[in-house]
Formats: structure tokens, sequence, C-alpha cells
């Protein structure tokens, strides 16, 4: 992303927020004029109070002056209370739209491209980002505002003291501009970069995270590790090279901040010699030393710091939502590999692993699930059955093999809508506040049926928490309901979905026996495909087939034949009927 670019996309945007707000503009500009009146005063009352008070032999008419210079210190701080009053009409308007932006950026990620892992930058823009442009913006109007009306008021008392004195500040005051300006493009270029590692950084970590649990069981720690660290070692990267950038920075504010006043000690002989009086030179200092390079210092530290770090933070909110989903491009269908007549799931030479150098999760499976199937799965805490779920349902790209739903990749659907193929309910249930009907009834992508809800509550055996829960118009509060409560809702929903393959990874776990076996047969006899992650042997005693996963190969057969052909599902057969 080239700097001009940004640039003007902010530029862009910054008018179109500004052209709105005139009144508040209007009102900031009148109140900063009262400054330019005190900074003209402040220079030129000291001037008149040495020329004709003090050095004149008049005390009176110097101390006159310097109540005049007194006068206009309150005038100023007056002028400030108003400044800050009117502020607020900018700042936060500015802070409520980013946030709207932010919000409608994520979801059209979302929309775009639903099977991709969350946006995990969109916290950053949402919280530090938009607060950071928030403080940006506004300690950057304070001051640019402030230098404008205080170098109008100090140039103006220079030029009515003596014009010739500004021959000796003007060129300083230059040359330390043109030094400061000249770091701006490359400290926004080192800020940007740093917020792209900060952002990949959050989303690498959440991605991490998800698959933790089988990260620690392959013994890939290290390995999934490694591209965290890297991460952190860029970011030490770049603040050193933005400590760099800080000093040259520092550098030309201190050619512009004090080389002018050592200009002008340095020619104080020459200007009294061309008849400048003592006065003139003071007052020459006053507005150099109290108002023209403090305001220029604040500018400077202000647009430096500030004003770069808003620049590169605007131009993430500026960028198109879709910018990010359009540049995923769908995988394609390997060759030669498709899916036959009445196939709901093939996986072909799939493997995964958690890492370069990881041990693969998932290797070289081949597995194909008929239309109408009930497969379950089953396997030690930690093996890949969850993770198998998340590449049947895309929220994973497999590392080599194809994996194809409905005929179709696994994660080649993309559409303003979700993939309705299927429908995943992981082990934590997703209730939401509202009614009861909304949460049966949030899978279907048209109106649901009174009647229809009532028979999949009674199939599902959920009409009695259904009727707790105050009727299908009852409010859903997920905090007072238990595992197994969301769990049931959930199950209800999934029943209701349209999504032809539903996959429950563990969805049961809080349920009690009658109440999972009442659930799964009701799902498997609803027109569709049926993949259980198992909780207990007992769901796949009910399944048409079994897949066995023990970390070195895959067996995939019937409850009835699997003890013979697999030792790990034997002795989880065994291991049950002794628990009785």
């Amino acid at each position: 992303m080239s700097g001009d670019g940004s640039w003007r996309r902010v530029s862009r945007e910054g008018r179109r927020f500004l052209r709105g707000r005139y009144r508040s503009l209007r009102r900031l500009a009148l109140w900063s004029l009262l400054e330019s009146v005190h900074t003209f005063l402040g220079g030129y009352a000291v001037a008149r109070a040495l020329d004709d008070g003090f050095l004149a032999g008049r005390t009176g008419t110097g101390l006159g002056w310097l109540a005049v210079a007194g006068a206009g210190a309150l005038l100023g701080a007056l002028a400030l209370r108003g400044v800050f009053a009117g502020l607020a009409d900018l700042v936060e308007p500015l802070r409520d739209g980013l946030v709207r932006r932010s919000v409608r950026q994520a979801i059209g990620r979302a929309v775009a491209d639903p099977g991709r892992a969350g946006d995990a930058g969109a916290v950053s823009r949402l919280t530090q980002q938009t607060e950071m442009a928030r403080d940006s913006f506004a300690g950057l109007v304070l001051v640019a505002r402030s230098f404008v009306f205080t170098a109008l008021g100090a140039l103006l008392g220079l030029a009515a003291l003596d014009p010739v004195l500004l021959v000796l500040v003007l060129p300083a005051l230059l040359l330390g501009t043109a030094g400061f300006l000249a770091t701006l493009r490359p400290m926004a270029r080192v800020q940007r970069a740093a917020l792209d590692a900060d952002e990949a950084l959050s989303g690498r970590a959440g991605e991490l995270a998800a698959g933790l649990r089988d990260v620690v069981a392959c013994g890939g720690g290290a390995s999934a590790g490694a591209p965290v660290e890297r991460l952190i070692a860029e970011q030490e990267r770049l603040t050193g090279r933005l400590a760099r950038w800080t000093a040259l920075r520092t550098l030309a504010l201190g050619v512009a901040g004090r080389l002018p006043v050592v200009a002008l000690l340095a020619g104080t002989p020459w200007l009294l010699g061309r008849g400048v009086s003592a006065g003139a030179v003071a007052g020459a200092l006053t507005y150099l030393v109290q108002s023209l390079l403090p305001a220029l210092d604040a500018l400077m530290t202000a647009v430096g710091a500030a004003g770069t770090r808003l620049l590169v933070v605007l131009d993430r909110f500026c960028t198109h939502p879709s910018d990010s989903a359009a540049a995923t491009t769908a995988p394609e269908a390997a060759p030669g590999v498709g899916a036959g007549p009445g196939v709901a799931v093939e996986l072909r030479g799939v493997w995964f692993a958690y890492g370069p150098r990881a041990q693969p999760v998932i290797d070289g499976l081949d597995l194909t699930v008929g239309a109408g199937e009930h497969l379950a799965v089953v396997g030690p805490s930690g093996i890949g059955k969850s993770t198998l779920t998340a590449l049947i349902a895309g929220l994973l790209p497999p590392g080599g093999g194809t994996v194809r739903v409905a005929g179709a990749p696994a994660q080649g659907v993309t559409g303003p809508g979700p993939d309705l193929r299927r429908t995943l309910l992981p082990q934590q249930a997703y209730v939401f506040t509202g009614t009861v009907r909304e949460n049966l009834t949030h899978l279907c992508p048209g109106p649901v049926s009174g009647a229809e809800v009532e028979r999949a509550t009674a199939a599902l055996g959920s009409d009695g928490l259904v009727d707790r829960l105050g009727g299908l118009d009852g409010a859903v509060d997920p905090a007072r309901l238990s595992p197994g409560e969301r769990q049931h809702l959930a199950l209800t929903a999934a029943y209701l979905s349209p999504a032809p393959l539903l996959l429950l990874d563990e969805a049961t776990c809080h349920l009690d026996l009658r109440t999972e076996e009442r659930a799964e047969r009701a799902l498997a006899t609803r027109p569709g495909t049926l993949v259980v992650v198992a909780h207990r042997i007992s769901s796949a005693a009910r399944a048409d087939r079994v897949l066995v996963l023990d970390g070195t190969r895959a067996v995939c057969g019937t409850h009835a034949e699997l003890p013979a052909r697999s030792p790990l599902y034997r002795d989880l057969v065994g291991l049950w009927n002794a628990r009785g």
C-alpha cells in the first residue's frame, strides 16, 4: 500500500467528514482568534513597555503595557476554555463513525467468506485503534489550531515591531520544519507495518488458541508457536526503526525550536546597528520563547506522533470491507476427484498438522460418507476428532488432499450468506438473548411455522424446556440456562435447519443418556447426513458406521465388526461395558 494512496484515501474521507461540520469549525476558529490577539499583545506590550516606558524613564507607562500583556493572558485562557467546549463536536462523531465502520467491515468479511476464521484484527480496530484515532485527532486539532493562530499573532507582531526581524527568524524556522516534514512518510510506513504486525499477531494467536488441545496432543507446540515468535521479533525490529526516525525528528525539532533564538541573539548587534530598538529585540525574543517556538514544538510533536498514527489508523478504516475477503481465492478441486452419486462427504488423502514441522493430526485419511448416512467418530481426547469436523465444516484448510461436501470443495462456496450445505454444533452450544422461537429458527433462511417448531420440539423432547421458558415467545437468558439446556435448544435448532449435513462435535456431552439417545435418533431420522463426534460408546452403537481415530491409522466399520479390527475400539467397548 503506497503512502500517496493512503494519503489520498484518508484525505477524501476527511473532507467528507468535515464537510458537514463547518459550524463547529467556525466556532473553533472564532475562539482561536482570541489566541492571536493574546499572542500579539504578549510581545508587542513587552517592546512598548521597554521603549516607551522603562528605558524612557516612564515607569507608569511601562507597567501599563505589562498590564496589557497580562490582560492578553486572561484573554488566551478564555479562548482555550471555548476551544475545549467545541472540540467534542468534532472528536466524538469521528469515534462513533469509526466504531460503526469497524463493525460493518467485520460483518462484511464474515458474510463474504463464512468459512474463514473470525477476524481477530476487528477487535484491535474496534477498541485500540478507534481510541487511538480519537485521541490522536483531538490532540492534532488542538495543536494545529493553536499553532496557526499563534503563528499569525507572532508574525504580525514581529512585522509590527520591525520587518527586518523576520529575516533572522524565518530561515531557521523553515529549515527545521523542512527536516521535520522529511521524516513524516518514513515514520508513517513504519507505523503502518507495526499495526499490520499487531493484527497478524492477534489473528495468529486466535488461530492457535482454537486448536490448542490438538497442538499439545501431537507435540507441535514449538512449531506452532514459531510464527508467533517471528511476529514478536518483527514488532521488536519495527520498534527499533521507529526509535531511529524519532531521533532524527528530535534533531529537526531542535533546529526549528532553538536555532531561531540563537540567530536572534547573535544578530542583536547587527539589528541595533540598523536602528532596531532594544525593546523590539526583547519583544521578538518574547514572541519566540513564549509563543511561536512552543507552538511549533507542540505541532511537530503532535504531527509526528499523533498525525502519522492517525493517518495509518484511518487508512485501515477506509479500506473497503470486502477487500481482504476478495483476496481469498477458493481452493480448486483436485483433478480426477469427484463425489459420486449420493455422496455427502468425501476426503481423499487428507492430512493436517498444526505447524510446518509438527506431527500430523490427520495423515492420509480417505473417507466417504453417503447421503443419509449416520457416522460416529470416536477416539481418545486430543486425537483429532474436532480437527476432522473443522475440516469438513470448512473452518480449516487441509494441509494436503481434498475435502468435498456435496461434490464441492469444503471451503469453496462463497456468497452473500452462510453455506447452507452443513450445520456444525460444537461442544459449547450457541444460545443468544432473544425469544425461544428465534433461538430455534436462526439456522433457517426463511420463516418457520409454529407447527413445524412444535413438531421439532416434540421429536427432540425439548417441549418441556420450551414450556418452562414461557413458550415459543418466551425470553431466553443464556446465563440462566444450564449447559445441558443450551445444548438441548441448539440440537432442536439443528433439527429445523435445512442443511443436508449435520456435524455434532460432542454436542450432547452435557445431556443424560436418555436425552442424548432421543436427540440422536431424532436427528438420524431427519432427512440428511449425520456425523457425530461420540462422547459415549452408546452413540457409536446407534450409528450406521463408526470411524476410529487412534493416532496411527483410521479404521472405519460397523459397531459389530470393529472390535475385531481395532484394538482401541475393543478396549473402549470393554471399558464402557465394565462401567455398565
